[in-house]
């Protein structure tokens, strides 16, 4: 546990090392993009030289949660940032006051319900332990796929911001662990299952074809995105950066790296 918390502060340093003080000397031909590694660095450093051709120097920072990304766009430290969903934007602009937008949707990364103890469906899992999103927009979403599965039933009211208090009906006697999303795929073991997010989900080695026993639907409003200070959208950077990612190119890639569909795209 302390090698990984050290790993991680590790991480957030040399990110904020990375981007301190923004582009140099106002440079407006460089565009700092954070991402969290999996897929989205990856697909970020695939367009690093469809961006050079526009006249651009892509330069992607990494970072490992998901509050730091936000804070390091509001504050005008990077331009933009790939790592999240829509509805997890809005979310956190209305909790922090904060003035970010949606420039473009790239893809969605279902989520969904893992297990490593045997089971062969979300009904073995009755009287188990579940771990979900302990942030308020994944929580709901954890929460409304579990809804989906039949193992649930919420409040009509709750929608995506739900926590295990609107649950109006738990027939399976589920109990929750609500852990920090990064955390998810490292507490697997520990659990009876755990709803967790695509990019956490990938580089953990898990696959929806062979260990998710649910998964959301290909209609999910949970588009990741290109996000931006508001009045940034039409910046010509931030245009020829989406226009590179909308590229069969990116579909491609997404195409053979994600086989199963971890990674859906929406262009």
């Amino acid at each position: 546990m302390k090698k990984a918390m050290f790993v991680f502060f590790a991480a957030v340093f040399l990110a904020g090392f990375a981007f301190a003080g923004g582009s140099k000397d106002g440079d407006t031909s460089v565009l700092k993009v954070g991402a969290t590694p999996e897929p989205h660095a990856e697909m970020l450093n695939l367009v690093v030289e469809d961006l050079a051709a526009a006249g651009y120097t892509l330069e992607v920072i990494e970072f490992t949660d998901y509050v730091t990304p936000n804070e390091a766009l509001e504050s005008g430290q990077i331009d933009a940032n790939f790592f999240q969903h829509l509805p997890y934007m809005e979310s956190f602009n209305a909790e922090r006051g904060y003035h970010l937008t949606n420039a473009g949707g790239i893809h969605i990364e279902p989520m969904a319900l893992y297990s490593r103890k045997g089971a062969a469906s979300p009904a073995d899992l009755a009287g188990g332990v579940i771990a979900i999103p302990n942030d308020p927009t994944n929580e709901g979403r954890a929460l409304l796929l579990l809804q989906s599965a039949g193992l649930i039933t919420l409040d009509a009211d709750a929608g995506i911001t739900a926590t295990p208090l609107d649950i109006v009906s738990n027939p399976s006697a589920l109990t929750f662990r609500e852990i920090e999303a990064a955390s998810l795929p490292r507490v697997l073991e520990d659990v009876d299952a755990a709803v967790i997010n695509g990019n956490y989900a990938i580089p953990a080695g898990l696959s929806i074809q062979d260990d998710a026993l649910f998964v959301e639907g290909a209609d999910s409003p949970y588009v990741n995105i290109i996000a931006v200070r508001a009045g940034s959208e039409t910046d010509p950077r931030i245009t020829a950066l989406v226009q590179a990612l909308c590229s069969e190119k990116i579909r491609a890639f997404i195409a053979e790296r994600y086989p199963n569909g971890e990674v859906v795209p929406v262009f």
